[in-house]
């Protein structure tokens, strides 16, 4: 077993066990317990009451958040000619086809989301090996397959991500910064919860969210109770 760190200590003693905290108080805590050099990112692990290993409840979705991520994205669009404009406009960083394909196929993945068009989609195909382990083959489901790449790129720019449950039921995802307000960590949160509660599979039975637990890149996790979030 590791050794205990003074930080880790310190963090630890201000968790009182088994108690659950609302999500104002957990905010607070986490900023707290993070003592990184670092801005670290703000997660959220939600365990849902889904069997993900059926089709019929498999939860993936969008969401935007209203404080964005905090993170600098790194957008690459693939696309045709008459679309390179708009694109760049929008603000992605590379835009391009054949050049970019060629640079994926011989290891070159320094982006963080691409974005493409349904026609582009039949030459990105072959680029599946590359960029299916590292998450970033374009879905229509997340919106990065879409005929308006400029638009696309503007929600990713302002804080859009796209999420999937996991094979353990659970759904985990950085929501911002330990910089951002109190506020604005709240905020994030419920956008973030709410849309996971759209997306109820009509097949899940009993209780849909059973445990919510925020944290910082290295801080332990602190307990919410989900009724401080749905309100």
């Amino acid at each position: 077993m590791s050794k205990l760190t003074k930080n880790k200590k310190l963090a630890l003693s201000k968790l009182e066990a088994g108690r659950t905290y609302t999500l104002a108080e957990a905010v607070e805590l986490v900023k707290e317990m993070t003592f990184t050099k670092f801005d670290a990112s703000l997660d959220i692990d939600v365990r849902l009451g889904v069997d993900p290993r059926k089709a019929n409840q498999m939860v993936r979705g969008v969401v935007t958040l209203p404080h964005g991520t905090g993170k600098q994205v790194r957008v690459l669009v693939l696309c045709t000619p008459d679309a390179e404009a708009a694109a760049t406009a929008a603000g992605a960083d590379y835009v391009g086809l054949d050049e970019y394909i060629e640079k994926i196929k011989g290891g070159w993945t320094d982006i963080d989301v691409i974005i493409t068009q349904p026609a582009i989609m039949g030459k990105i195909g072959a680029l599946g090996r590359v960029l299916g382990p590292r998450g970033l083959m374009p879905n229509p489901k997340s919106g990065t397959v879409t005929v308006d790449v400029a638009k696309a790129v503007e929600e990713v720019k302002k804080g859009k991500i796209d999420f999937k449950v996991d094979k353990n039921g659970i759904v985990h995802s950085s929501i911002g910064k330990v910089s951002f307000s109190p506020e604005a960590m709240c905020d994030n949160a419920r956008e973030f919860i709410n849309v996971l509660i759209k997306l109820k599979p009509a097949t899940a039975k009993g209780t849909y969210i059973k445990s919510i637990y925020l944290s910082s890149t290295m801080s332990p996790g602190v307990k919410i109770d989900p009724k401080s979030i749905e309100a």
